[in-house]
């Protein structure tokens, strides 16, 4: 049976949640309820990787993914991931990328790359040690651009993720644009998304769209836009030197009507829009295809059909 609904979406790529704990306590994620440890969501343990690798092999069966992300939470804190990406691999799903905060990606790159990831993004708001403290509330810079490094060195595919934040981080559109091109990384700019505590207020406060993002890079580059891919989430363009950046406009130019993403969190639920609180559970029916196809059915119906309309998920709980 063909899980697709009437505008022609199915699923086709997993993001899977690990974990609901952070290391960090980034300022568009927990917004105050930062400790200075280790952050999460008020909820159970996550679940043991036999029973999460159990689930994405078994979505895997039904929807033949493309490709499988890790996120968070920070997906290297899942103390069972380097298992939990051996029953993957060993199981036939060999294209698995992750989204770090890249702490310790300086001493789990080699681990990661053996076991079978190849493509990393990392979250990277500012090159200024000032500026990325007061975004992560962190003074861990000099440990992510080594994580970036042992990354690159372990062989993998990088790409750094920047959200843009009015008042906050905008003067780093350029150094952060200068910084991947000196090591042949590709950008992408990410937008501000109405979730979690900027669902309900201050949103406009603190957003900064697509074309002032590009108009800072063009007070000093010619930019020269791209045609986007189907189902990709950023928009792209390219400089008179032929580097290529990106930039995720969820607001400024949705994506909604060829999105292609499922979402699993670290308890076994699945969701199909991060505009859509509404979760499936589907521990119980995986040998039940009949009524596992019924509920990824009923969560891709969940998905918005032009725009994106903002939810109180965290993304600390669900990923980007």
């Amino acid at each position: 049976m063909e899980i697709q609904d009437i505008h022609g979406r199915s699923f086709c790529t997993l993001r899977v949640s690990l974990t609901n704990a952070c290391n960090f306590g980034c300022a568009y994620c927990v917004n105050g309820e930062d400790q200075g440890g280790v952050n999460r969501t008020e909820e159970p343990s996550p679940l043991p990787y036999h029973q999460l690798a159990k689930i994405v092999i078994r979505l895997h069966e039904v929807l033949h993914l493309s490709d499988v992300r890790l996120t968070g939470g920070e997906p290297t804190l899942y103390h069972e991931l380097i298992p939990f990406l051996v029953a993957l691999t060993s199981n036939g799903i060999s294209n698995i990328k992750m989204t770090t905060n890249g702490f310790l990606l300086k001493q789990q790159s080699q681990n990661l790359f053996s076991a079978g990831v190849r493509h990393i993004n990392v979250s990277l708001d500012a090159v200024e040690p000032e500026v990325f403290t007061a975004i992560t509330k962190r003074q861990l810079l000099p440990q992510v651009l080594e994580g970036i490094e042992a990354a690159l060195l372990a062989g993998m595919n990088v790409k750094l993720n920047a959200v843009v934040m009015r008042g906050v981080n905008e003067h780093q559109i350029l150094p952060l644009l200068e910084y991947a091109m000196r090591n042949n990384i590709e950008l992408r700019y990410l937008e501000l998304m109405r979730m979690g505590h900027f669902y309900s207020k201050n949103f406009e406060r603190y957003f900064f769209s697509m074309n002032e993002m590009n108009d800072a890079i063009k007070t000093t580059y010619t930019v020269n836009a791209l045609e986007r891919k189907p189902s990709a989430t950023s928009q792209r363009w390219q400089l008179e030197n032929g580097y290529t950046y990106g930039i995720i406009a969820n607001e400024s130019r949705p994506f909604c009507s060829d999105c292609n993403r499922l979402r699993l969190d670290s308890f076994g639920n699945i969701y199909g829009c991060l505009s859509d609180e509404r979760r499936e559970s589907i521990l119980d029916c995986l040998r039940d295809e009949t009524t596992l196809i019924e509920r990824l059915q009923r969560a891709l119906l969940h998905k918005q059909p032009v725009k994106f309309k903002g939810s109180p998920l965290k993304m600390i709980a669900i990923g980007g």
